[in-house]
């Protein structure tokens, strides 16, 4: 059974693959392509995953083998033995997948993959584990088939609505139709979006789209495709059976649970993973190791007038040549793979290897003694620290205005006891951020005014096109656009732009995909509970009828709307009922959004040894340093800006509350000066590793003594 598995599983993987390269050498790519690029899994991921597909699989073939299809609630599992379950997982792979490692005695810097950063479960928070749960998963069957799968099955007394009629009906707006967020610019959301891509990524079933699933051609529920259904009054129905097409999310290997959970390919900490990636063989691919200067590489074809721009896959057959033929231009290569997926998350992925090689260069000529090895781990730590920082100082009071110190309160220090994980909602509550995307991508030369013809593009003309950072100016255009440019306001009424709503990865196609019917699908996907649920979870009230909806809403026409859809507050999904509540006072995200984003962030600081602020981390003189950092900083240091507003994430007009890169305090790493000791043995930094040995060991005790 175990080797029909991973025939079937290997054969659908060739097949996969075959397809997406033979697409690319014929140049007939769909939007879901370009989706399915940017969340492809690879390396480790892919063997995670693979092995939680054989699982699967034989999970599948057993029920079929004892006539189970007819019991839609019957549970295979059940009837398995823990002997023959352990078998099921050795010969999936699973079991290698979900070992624990014996963490070493003492370390000094946090693992690429995140393992080892809670000594007792060395497990918690690496990349390519399951996400947490904090409420149980729900099925159709119990165990993996997501709700609204089975047409006209009814879940507290009503149908599920199909997620492109609620797009249609609550989510969208049209381009023209958005209000400037008066206070906060889209270096705001765009930060938004670069921390969320540290913390998760679910990548696409590896099976993928093969040719004989053909997730873009049939509206068949068959794993790994969900697709979307249209209403019957669709405007962009172009046919009685097209859909648009939807790739589950991969699942994970869990120890012993055989229900589905899906994957995070990233670590869940805050550590700069876009950055350094969450797997080691990619970790080392992203580094220039031909010289011992701890450098991140650099891309060998192109600079920015003169500065390094990111360096580009090796694939020939890279999707982004298909967004301009003539440009010849791949994709970026990062340590997070969506690092092409927009102008601006490329513009962030640029300026942070920038600092980090720019750190290097100024550790080394304090440091000449330093190898490159302690000059990379030293400048990432830094990275790291200035990310977190950013987002805890300056990003999330801003998101959560006064709700802030009720879910984050002040820092008191490593708790091994905390769960650090990504939680599967969080992976869908952050998609908050769609809804503050502007429908279009300005650019600003150094008076801040209008690039030329390149100034104003459409946001979907933008999706995996790094040919217009290389050919278009490079990143400095964009960042002055993200500083002066307003975010859109997350309004009841106008959540998310026509952009996102109908041309997403519109780039050759003329069908683009629905960002916000994908939220609510893969909300379903991931057996996500639905909105009340979540209410409850998080202690609000959980509104049963059409007045007590309105009263959350604080909107009695939208409230009678989700209940015309829905039938029921039971039923609403996740993203589109949290997105729809007013904001909390001065806050961007409403009462639910505020509980799942602060609890989570809590987790992510409390459960992580290599908190910067955790005691033996940086030394007191370091810290000092630290709390100088500002985004305005990182972007006087690593662009040719040089002028820039104190706080970017706030709105700002030029010239007037623009300040002279001089007058912005800068990084003063002299604390990190050390001394050459006789004794050391060619390891630097011996006299900070034993201050350190014990607190890192497990936090704290020894330095209370």
């Amino acid at each position: 059974m175990i080797t029909e598995a991973r025939q079937l599983v290997d054969t659908t993987y060739l097949q996969a693959r075959k397809s997406l390269k033979r697409k690319l050498e014929e140049k007939t790519v769909n939007p879901m392509d370009f989706l399915k690029h940017l969340k492809d899994p690879i390396g480790r991921t892919r063997s995670a995953v693979r092995a939680a597909d054989y699982l699967e699989t034989t999970l599948k073939l057993l029920k079929r083998k004892l006539h189970l299809s007819g019991k839609q609630s019957f549970n295979v599992t059940d009837l398995l033995s823990r002997r023959q379950k352990e078998m099921i997982s050795k010969g999936t792979g699973c079991d290698y997948q979900t070992r624990s490692i014996k963490c070493p005695e003492w370390d000094f810097y946090r693992t690429i993959t995140g393992e080892c950063n809670n000594r007792i479960h060395s497990h918690l928070g690496s990349s390519n584990r399951a996400f947490a749960r904090w409420l149980p998963a729900v099925y159709e069957d119990g165990v993996s088939v997501p709700r609204g799968a089975s047409e006209g099955k009814r879940y507290n007394g009503f149908p599920l609505p199909l997620v492109r009629k609620v797009s249609n009906e609550i989510a969208h707006t049209a381009n023209e139709n958005v209000t400037a967020d008066q206070q906060l610019s889209l270096v705001f959301m765009h930060w938004g979006q670069w921390v969320n891509h540290d913390i998760d990524l679910a990548p696409a079933s590896g099976e993928g789209a093969s040719l004989e699933l053909q997730c873009h051609t049939s509206c068949a529920f068959k794993p790994p495709c969900f697709p979307i259904k249209f209403p019957p009054d669709d405007p962009r129905m172009l046919g009685p059976h097209t859909c648009m097409p939807f790739v589950q999310s991969a699942s994970a290997c869990g120890p012993g649970a055989f229900r589905r959970e899906q994957l995070n390919a990233a670590t869940s900490f805050v550590d700069a993973s876009t950055v350094y990636g969450s797997e080691g063989a990619l970790a080392t691919s992203l580094r220039n190791l031909s010289s011992p200067l701890g450098l991140m590489a650099t891309n060998q074809h192109f600079t920015d007038a003169g500065l390094p721009l990111l360096p580009f896959e090796s694939t020939a057959h890279s999707i982004c040549l298909l967004t301009n033929k003539s440009a010849n231009i791949p994709c970026f290569k990062a340590g997070d793979k969506r690092v092409t997926e927009n102008l601006g998350l490329s513009a962030m992925h640029t300026l942070f290897v920038r600092e980090h090689n720019r750190l290097a260069t100024e550790l080394r000529k304090l440091n000449p003694h330093w190898d490159g090895e302690k000059l990379y781990q030293e400048s990432r730590k830094i990275v790291i620290a200035i990310n977190q920082i950013i987002t805890y100082r300056d990003y999330l009071p801003l998101l959560l205005a006064e709700e802030t110190s009720k879910w984050i309160p002040l820092y008191s220090g490593y708790n091994e006891k905390v769960d650090p994980r990504a939680s599967n909602v969080f992976s869908l509550a952050f998609r908050f951020g769609h809804t503050s995307v502007q429908p279009f991508v300005s650019r600003l030369n150094e008076s801040f005014q209008p690039l030329g013809s390149f100034s104003h593009v459409p946001l979907h003309l933008t999706f995996c096109a790094p040919w217009r950072i290389i050919m278009e100016g490079g990143i400095d255009p964009l960042i002055r656009g993200m500083v002066v440019d307003h975010a859109k306001l997350m309004k009841q009424n106008q959540l998310l732009v026509e952009e996102l709503q109908n041309h997403l990865f519109q780039q050759t196609e003329v069908m683009g995909l629905d960002l916000g019917a994908m939220n609510m699908q893969r909300g379903r996907d991931h057996g996500l509970p639905g909105y009340n649920a979540w209410r409850g979870f998080c202690g609000l009230s959980q509104p049963q009828t059409v007045e007590e909806l309105s009263e959350v809403l604080g909107n009695p026409k939208l409230a009678k709307k989700f209940m015309d859809v829905y039938g029921t507050p039971y039923n609403i999904d996740l993203w589109i009922g949290a997105v729809a509540e007013p904001v909390v006072p001065q806050g961007r995200v409403g009462p639910l959004l505020s509980c799942i984003i602060g609890t989570q962030f809590r987790n992510l600081r409390d459960g992580d040894r290599f908190w910067w602020e955790n005691p033996g981390v940086f030394t007191p003189q370091q810290l000092q340093a630290l709390r100088k950092i500002s985004v305005s900083r990182v972007i006087c240091d690593n662009t040719h800006i040089k002028k820039i507003p104190r706080d970017v994430f706030k709105i700002n007009t030029y010239p007037e509350d623009f300040t002279d890169c001089q007058e912005i305090d800068v990084l003063d790493l002299s604390s990190w000066k050390d001394e050459p000791e006789s004794d050391t043995k060619g390891t630097s930094g011996l006299r900070s590793v034993k201050n350190n040995k014990c607190a890192m060991r497990r936090s704290l005790p020894c330095l209370k003594k």
